[in-house]
């Protein structure tokens, strides 16, 4: 077995006193036990033995690099970030630019030229390093309430999450969420969910519980407020959806209606994935109920809306590749979903242009704190349990109430 690096130098270091006072066959020598014990060539080992017992200069403490982003740079990142919900680097770092640009024209961000060339250059590693001290981590998981359907599943149609052409908009998931605040007794709120897949375009309504009227009335309205043609619905087994009510309410609107199945939550990932950053991240797992609460709800979800939808940037897988236990996932550049509509030549030039106008009325910093003043008041009605007086939240919601 070879001698370390460490153990070269040592002995390197005893030979070198012999090798400075020999005679010239007695260095032949010593070169020859050297070049033996180490396995170097005869000329380095004598370059090593020249310079054994040399000085060894004591090496220049490296100066540090000048800091390339200043304090305001760091306060208009966190501000920006703050406003999209706390993106990871990837997610924020194709959207920067535009935002910077948004708030500026907007009046909530106030920067320099300089500073917005730094921003705007800022890579999504850098941004996570910078970000790195400021990001906190909420780990709750809540409880499931979905109860199987009829048995009307054999007349609908099971879709894995391989089988539509998610190329196109109008494909969407739905799934409602809970808010039982962990009791499942009595009446509760639920969150209905629709997402489309292409694009991530994504759309709540509170209801008053999971009774199919109220399951219609908020699929009626989310249908008008989609910014395309809805053309297919898909749903996990919960008995909410799968009835006959269900059935006809796709087939006069000529939706196509399938669902998943049972047991794999993975056929429905995309809604799974929204059930948590536009509801329970936002809400929460509170119980509600009653007429003010669902109206502060709804106000929510009315702001989230645009915020999410215009503003918030969005991953999508495009490869997942295995190799034995690792498995390798590629995404795109992220994109809100608004931008994804826009790009989709599918989606008529009407709602394009539709959409682009009310995109130049929005301000997402306004937008954002409108958010975090009803999440607040419904807390606070939450700990009072206001549940008998549907004016408080009207007043809320108008900007009177406290």
């Amino acid at each position: 077995m070879g001698l370390t690096v460490s153990q070269r130098q040592a002995v390197t270091q005893q030979v070198a006193r012999r090798y400075q006072a020999a005679s010239k066959t007695e260095k032949a020598r010593i070169l020859d036990e050297l070049c033996a014990l180490t396995g170097w060539h005869r000329d380095h080992a004598r370059k090593a033995l020249r310079t054994a017992l040399a000085p060894q200069p004591v090496a220049q403490q490296r100066k540090p690099r000048a800091r390339q982003y200043q304090p305001e740079d760091i306060q208009a990142l966190l501000k920006i970030w703050a406003v999209l919900n706390a993106p990871c680097g990837k997610r924020l770092a194709p959207v920067l630019a535009e935002m910077v640009d948004r708030l500026v024209v907007c009046g909530e961000l106030r920067i320099t030229e300089a500073s917005r060339y730094r921003l705007i250059r800022m890579s999504a590693a850098t941004i996570d390093r910078i970000l790195a001290p400021h990001r906190a981590l909420y780990q709750v998981k809540g409880r499931s309430r979905t109860k199987p359907g009829s048995l009307l599943k054999a007349q609908i149609p099971v879709r894995t999450w391989r089988d539509w052409d998610d190329a196109r908009p109008g494909f969407v998931e739905i799934d409602l969420v809970a808010h039982d605040g962990g009791n499942a007794a009595g009446d509760y709120a639920h969150t209905l969910t629709v997402t489309d897949i292409a694009t991530g375009w994504t759309e709540n309504r509170a209801i008053r519980n999971k009774a199919y009227k109220w399951v219609e009335q908020a699929m009626i309205d989310i249908i008008d407020s989609f910014p395309f043609p809805i053309v297919g619905i898909d749903s996990d087994n919960g008995s909410e959806f799968i009835n006959h009510h269900m059935v006809t309410f796709c087939t006069q609107r000529e939706i196509t209606f399938t669902r998943a199945r049972p047991g794999h939550k993975n056929d429905g990932a995309h809604v799974e994935q929204k059930n948590w950053t536009t509801v329970r991240q936002i809400v929460g797992y509170h119980r509600y109920r009653g007429d003010a609460q669902l109206d502060v709800l709804n106000g929510i979800y009315a702001l989230l809306r645009l915020h999410a939808n215009f503003f918030l940037p969005q991953q999508k897988l495009v490869t997942k590749t295995r190799h034995g236990a690792k498995v390798t996932k590629k995404h795109d550049t992220a994109q809100t979903p608004y931008h994804r509509t826009l790009n989709d030549p599918t989606v008529d030039i009407t709602d394009k242009a539709m959409l682009t106008d009310h995109y130049h009325t929005l301000n997402p910093v306004t937008t954002q704190r409108e958010i975090l003043a009803l999440t607040d008041a419904l807390a606070r009605m939450v700990t009072a349990d206001i549940t008998l007086y549907p004016d408080t939240a009207r007043l809320l919601l108008a900007g009177i109430g406290t």
